[in-house]
């Protein structure tokens, strides 16, 4: 297949967590009009996630690699500076060293209620940040192209990206345990192999018509096509603790 008259861009998404600037534990409850003075400073570039200790930031859609570092630095600056106008720090690792889940607080969002209620236990242990890279392709056959041909360097991605070597005060003797909670939920890891766009949706609609997922963002793959861009979303990475890494 053909991309030479492909014109591709990029966009980025970050989760970070929230910690206390004394004893640098996580937080459960994210301040008040936190999220407020957040929107008011970068609009719908952020949003929560599913646990209150977390918020997330997404760039637009840059044409460079260059223009996506400048606006993710830009960006994690503005929530650290949020962060620090309330009382809280932010950090950008895949997992908090000694945090427990157990202790954390979902947000109280329609969407994350319906994902307690689905996977419960599974859900709550969702105490991790990861970044989303967006590859924005329009031809969807090339999407699902690309989807199978890019797998191969999934885990090459996630040792370049690693920061999530302890869990609940241990160290776990990986570079990057965030998978491993990942794991857990399904539709998780490596994609299925899909000939098309047509093979892709018609996968989808078995699953929606089973009652097994309600929309496409419940597929957690490590890469897939978005199901709210015409992008390639390479979902597998850690968040690089400094920007020049990412």
């Amino acid at each position: 297949m053909s991309i030479e008259k492909e014109t591709f861009s990029i966009g980025i998404e970050e989760e970070y967590l929230l910690v206390d600037p004394e004893t640098r534990a996580l937080a459960t409850r994210q301040p008040a009009g936190f999220m407020a003075h957040c929107k008011e400073i970068l609009g719908d570039k952020v949003t929560h996630e599913f646990l209150q200790a977390q918020v997330e930031i997404g760039t637009g859609v840059c044409a460079t690699i260059g223009e996506a570092r400048e606006e993710i630095r830009m960006l994690r600056g503005a929530i650290a500076e949020a962060a620090t106008a309330h009382g809280m720090r932010m950090i950008a690792a895949s997992t908090h060293p000694w945090a427990h889940w157990k202790e954390q607080e979902p947000v109280d969002m329609e969407r994350y209620r319906i994902l307690g209620a689905e996977h419960r236990s599974l859900a709550r242990r969702m105490a991790i940040c990861g970044m989303h890279v967006h590859a924005g392709i329009a031809d969807p056959n090339l999407r699902v192209d690309l989807m199978s041909q890019i797998s191969y360097f999934m885990p090459h991605l996630l040792a370049l990206s690693t920061s999530s070597p302890f869990w609940e005060g241990h160290d776990t003797g990986l570079k990057a345990f965030r998978p491993i909670i990942i794991g857990d939920l399904p539709r998780s890891g490596l994609p299925e192999v899909f000939e098309s766009w047509n093979d892709w949706n018609e996968m989808l609609e078995i699953l929606s018509d089973t009652g097994m997922v309600k929309d496409p963002t419940r597929i957690w793959w490590d890469i897939r096509p978005s199901g709210k861009h015409p992008t390639l979303e390479i979902r597998i990475c850690d968040i690089c603790t400094w920007s020049e890494d990412g």
